[in-house]
């Protein structure tokens, strides 16, 4: 079975983008390469804490999560090099596909005052990152059973030339973007 998403990309969305850019190749309509997903962790966290972070990111993507460590000793921040600053998650195939269907059509219309996420956070190459202030806008997290909040760091990366096209492919994929007022 694949992913809903997936099925929509194919049947809907690449025929639209290849008709409207006006395409030749079917190669060069932009796509989803990967979704990575990434977390930072304070140094004062302790091991319980981490384990539980790395759980709920674990629950969220589908997918064990690699834990990022300092390559440098830095004195001001208190950090010494092989210390845990993170853990981040690369979806790529089908539970990408489904990683995105949860984010744009479940997690963000949950986030309180939610007025659609900015479409200016493309970084000139066609892809886009996204902050997520807190991981209990997802189904798979129980509410009750959070020990601390974090956010996360969501970059969709695109095959795409530019910026516009990526915007485009994104927002037939149903990305809420926020008007400008």
């Amino acid at each position: 079975m694949t992913a809903r998403m997936k099925e929509k990309y194919k049947t809907e969305v690449a025929d639209a983008l290849r008709k409207s850019r006006g395409y030749v190749n079917a190669m060069q309509v932009p796509r989803f390469t990967k979704v990575v997903v990434n977390v930072g962790v304070p140094t004062s966290v302790d091991k319980d804490t981490m384990k539980a972070i790395a759980g709920d990111l674990a629950k969220i993507t589908g997918q064990i999560p690699l834990t990022n460590k300092a390559r440098k000793s830095i004195a001001n921040f208190k950090l010494r090099e092989g210390m845990p600053i993170g853990l981040k998650v690369t979806l790529r195939g089908d539970r990408m596909y489904e990683f995105l269907d949860r984010l744009i059509n479940i997690a963000l219309p949950r986030i309180r005052d939610f007025r659609g996420v900015p479409a200016t956070s493309f970084d000139g190459r066609g892809n886009y990152s996204l902050g997520l202030r807190e991981q209990g806008i997802f189904p798979e997290i129980d509410p009750d059973n959070i020990k601390t909040t974090h956010g996360m760091d969501v970059t969709i990366v695109t095959t795409a030339q530019t910026d516009d096209e990526a915007r485009e492919l994104l927002k037939m994929m149903g990305m809420p973007f926020a008007t400008a007022q």
